[in-house]
């Protein structure tokens, strides 16, 4: 039943990101997983409560599924299709609901499943992988790289977060420079710390650069 119902999420989230070109495409939601889940061995969480809301954690994105975000339509649809319980259900669009960076308004998940999944698609959004995603999305949004005459916003909240416009190098100041004291697991804090490291090195050198130091 669990590998089944894996496999099928694993296609669903496929059909739906695999044209995706935001950084919030299907292998981001692969690595959100298999980071998920070594958390989650490793913090005695729930494997498959976590393994499903990692999967589905992007299906009713605000950003990219306006019309479901507010009910969670594709990943409710999804998991009574396959006959996961009510309160399963429920617990992961709570996770849903509680993964994605708001701000000042940003909460701690109330489950271990749930700090799991938000510290695995926190992780996926620093170090390498996080500076590609970083400029893959600024470019599909038509944003700048970096301009020096615009400063980064800082305590922003979530609403004010989801309608600032900006660079996305100062996408670096505003969100991805925090994600590490934001972790909730000793593993991610662990892997966090290295990946803060690069992230802090790579601008620090883009900086040298588009100064003409280097």
């Amino acid at each position: 039943m669990d590998n089944a119902i894996i496999d099928d999420a694993i296609c669903f989230v496929k059909n739906i990101f695999e044209d995706d070109h935001s950084g919030h495409d299907y292998f981001h939601t692969l690595r959100v997983y298999n980071t998920a889940t070594k958390i989650a061995i490793k913090e005695n969480a729930h494997l498959l409560t976590v393994q499903l809301a990692a999967l589905l954690h992007d299906v009713d994105d605000i950003k990219l599924s306006p019309q479901t975000h507010k009910y969670k339509d594709r990943a409710v649809s999804f998991l009574k299709e396959h006959g996961v319980s009510p309160e399963i259900i429920m617990t992961i669009c709570d996770i849903i609901s509680e993964i994605s960076f708001k701000g000042t308004d940003t909460v701690v998940p109330k489950t271990i499943e749930g700090k799991c999944v938000q510290d695995a698609d926190r992780l996926d959004a620093i170090g390498a992988i996080g500076i590609a995603r970083a400029f893959a999305y600024g470019g599909n949004h038509n944003s700048v790289i970096h301009d020096p005459d615009i400063k980064p916003a800082v305590n922003m909240n979530a609403d004010e977060y989801r309608n600032h416009v900006s660079t996305t190098l100062n996408h670096f100041y505003e969100k991805l420079f925090l994600l590490k004291d934001m972790m909730n697991t000793e593993a991610a804090k662990e892997i966090a710390q290295q990946r803060d490291e690069y992230m802090k090195a790579y601008i620090a050198e883009f900086l040298d650069e588009w100064d003409g130091v280097r």
